[in-house]
């Protein structure tokens, strides 16, 4: 068995998620401990206690995702399961920086809060949104973009085949999932979130991040983490810092880091944190290519007691 973790960006986000992982396991709440500490803030309350309007504030949804990442993650590490690899979506990278031995939880913390309060307050002032355009391929949905004349709209995440999300003003992106219907997509969804991402119109945000970024020690990666930016594993030549403030403002090349992961023999993947939207990008991913896969996703109490019974033959 060779195992990927996944760790879901913003989106999944549901008041009190992991609660009933933080009420039973003393591993939890110690995470949450070390990053309430270093934070000087309640993680807890961000998560458990505020509206769900509260949470959606990019301030508020990564660094909650963040941590229930990190504290599931504690248990798997003192269960003593070890991942092949690692890769995040946009927030998630973090995650799988910090699981791969590059940043600190500590640190990770730190520049996540950060990093979701650029996004917040730095963004341009405008109507933002985003949508999920699925059934149609990359380039039709590139196309679909470039057809929208009034208003700014990028394609920003490639997730999965037929599963492209669009960024930019919201009423260009209204118009986009208009055209992309009249153009055969099935369904055009649009996001819980609330600014331009993964666009150039997040450079002052990439900015702010990359003075803060140049502050953090990163360590030498131990476990193969993969690139939102183009899909391939990091490298110990690459500059993260210069890689990290890019990647706000960068495409997300999902779909590409699932194909390089079974490329290097990943059989097993494991979502960890809120939601299963990673679990069906991989699905999808390995339907089209035939190949079998075994998909977990680890969210509360059940699905990690599911997950620790597949693991139990994991030397």
């Amino acid at each position: 068995m060779k195992i990927a973790y996944i760790f879901p960006g913003q989106g999944t986000q549901i008041v009190g998620m992991g609660k009933d992982l933080y009420e039973k396991y003393d591993e939890v709440k110690n995470v949450y401990k070390r990053v309430d500490e270093v934070l000087g803030e309640s993680v807890e309350n961000i998560t458990y206690n505020i509206s769900q309007e509260e949470l959606n504030e990019t301030q508020n949804t990564q660094i909650a995702i963040y941590t229930m990442g990190m504290a599931i993650l504690e248990i798997l590490n003192k269960k003593g399961i070890k991942p092949d690899a690692l890769a995040g979506l946009s927030l998630g990278e973090y995650s799988a920086l910090t699981c791969g031995n590059a940043i600190s939880l500590e640190e990770g913390a730190k520049i996540v809060r950060k990093r979701g309060k650029f996004m917040q307050e730095l963004a341009p002032k405008g109507n933002w949104s985003m949508a999920a355009i699925i059934g149609l391929e990359d380039e039709q949905v590139e196309e679909v973009c470039s057809k929208v004349e009034d208003g700014f709209v990028r394609a920003v995440n490639y997730n999965c085949p037929g599963q492209v999300v669009v960024s930019g003003e919201k009423d260009a992106v209204l118009k986009t999932m208009e055209i992309a219907k009249e153009m055969g997509a099935r369904k055009a969804i649009e996001l819980k979130t609330s600014g331009p991402f993964h666009t150039e119109k997040l450079e002052e945000v990439s900015n702010a991040l990359r003075k803060e970024l140049e502050t953090v020690e990163f360590n030498k990666i131990k476990i193969p983490v993969i690139k939102n930016i183009n899909g391939e594993p990091y490298a110990d030549k690459d500059n993260m810092v210069d890689i990290l403030a890019k990647h706000v403002m960068s495409p997300v090349k999902f779909r590409k880091s699932i194909e390089t992961m079974l490329s290097l023999g990943i059989d097993t993947f494991v979502e960890i944190g809120p939601g299963k939207t990673l679990s069906g990008f991989v699905k999808k991913v390995c339907k089209e290519k035939d190949i079998e896969a075994n998909v977990l996703n680890i969210e509360n109490v059940e699905t990690l007691e599911n997950a620790l019974v597949n693991f139990r033959d994991v030397p």
